[in-house]
């Protein structure tokens, strides 16, 4: 048996590069390994395009969200399912300084196709605190991850082209000509396997700066606010009177476990802006696999060309996998230049 591509690991960069490369006709075989910890697993999915305090326009962000509001309706088109949830984002003002900063920074032309002041205040103000206004993000919204996940998985066991269990470097063989495993030659194996490239022989080298993040789950009762609201945390209608409420930040203890001090900085911070009662119904933590300068890990590796990685794509990946994904494909089948700021070629000189 022979195969294009071997993915390893079905993450939001797994699940876009193999979608993407299955729909150029390649063969790819997906695998995952359940029993492995995965952000995606745990991440609100949100897709946002001026982040921060300051409203930074997020990098690539004209390039990025065209792309990814095409790239997953056209999988809910295809398939004939729904995961994808565009929506604004209300950010109400803390005090009539950051009215008057704000409505300045959304007045600059590069930031105005994604933001402008809110038409309708009144909307939010029974359930957010909002005494000056606020205003609105445009072109984002949130990604139903574990439905992703889902729905991919079910798309390639469906073509016998999917494998559930651990797959190690050690059970690769790699040769000039491609990649042998469990009797299968392939032309290419591309990792996608998030935090724990961090421990792969292969890509140690890599400077990833992973990222502790912790959320809520909490219910509402009649919550009837549609949007999605970030101040200093996100409030993210998952369904009637179902939230969720985040995130935390932490690059020191980095492991899974949810903490006190996690669910009361949230707490802390959700009740400065929402105003009715909440009941926790639900904390997680998960972590982030960021790199040192915040861009992502694409390429082959440089002693072996027929391994690749797909990854490091942090807080933001819902955005960026995508359109990297499609690029990424560009490269491997049409010999297309790599964004140079995701390429892993940037740091080979760590070798």
């Amino acid at each position: 048996m022979t195969a294009d591509f071997l993915l390893i690991g079905q993450g939001v960069a797994g699940s876009a590069l193999a979608w993407t490369l299955d729909q150029r006709g390649c063969s790819v075989l997906l695998a995952d390994d359940p029993t492995l910890p995965a952000a995606s697993a745990v991440a609100a999915g949100i897709v946002n395009p001026l982040t921060g305090r300051k409203l930074v326009r997020t990098w690539k962000a004209d390039e990025l969200f065209p792309f990814l509001h095409q790239f997953y309706a056209g999988i809910e088109e295809q398939l004939g399912v729904h995961f994808f949830h565009p929506k604004t984002i209300y950010r109400p003002f803390r005090s009539l300084a950051e009215q008057k900063e704000y409505l300045a920074i959304v007045a600059d032309p590069q930031i105005q196709p994604y933001a402008s002041k809110a038409t309708n205040d009144s909307l939010y103000t029974d359930y957010i605190n909002n005494p000056f206004g606020g205003l609105e993000v445009t072109q984002s919204g949130w990604v139903d991850l574990i439905e992703l996940s889902r729905i991919i998985k079910g798309y390639f066991i469906r073509k016998n082209q999917y494998y559930e269990g651990h797959v190690s470097v050690s059970d690769l063989k790699i040769t000039d000509e491609g990649v042998e495993w469990k009797d299968i030659k392939i032309k290419k194996v591309i990792f996608c396997d998030g935090v724990q490239g961090r421990e792969n022989p292969l890509f140690d080298w890599l400077p990833y700066n992973p990222v502790k993040g912790q959320i809520l789950t909490v219910m509402v009762d009649r919550y009837p606010i549609t949007s999605i609201v970030n101040q200093g945390v996100f409030i993210l209608p998952i369904r009637n009177g179902l939230l969720r409420i985040g995130a935390t930040y932490s690059w020191h203890d980095l492991d899974w476990q949810t903490t006190d001090d996690g669910r009361s900085f949230l707490e802390s911070k959700v009740q400065a802006v929402l105003k009715t009662p909440y009941e926790i119904v639900n904390q997680q933590a998960g972590i982030r696999p960021s790199s040192k300068d915040r861009r992502p890990f694409v390429g082959m590796h440089p002693a072996h060309p027929a391994i690749g990685i797909f990854g490091g794509m942090g807080t933001k990946g819902v955005s960026l996998a995508p359109y990297l994904a499609e690029q990424f494909a560009r490269y491997l089948l049409d010999g297309e230049e790599l964004e140079p700021e995701a390429n892993i070629s940037r740091y080979v000189s760590l070798l």
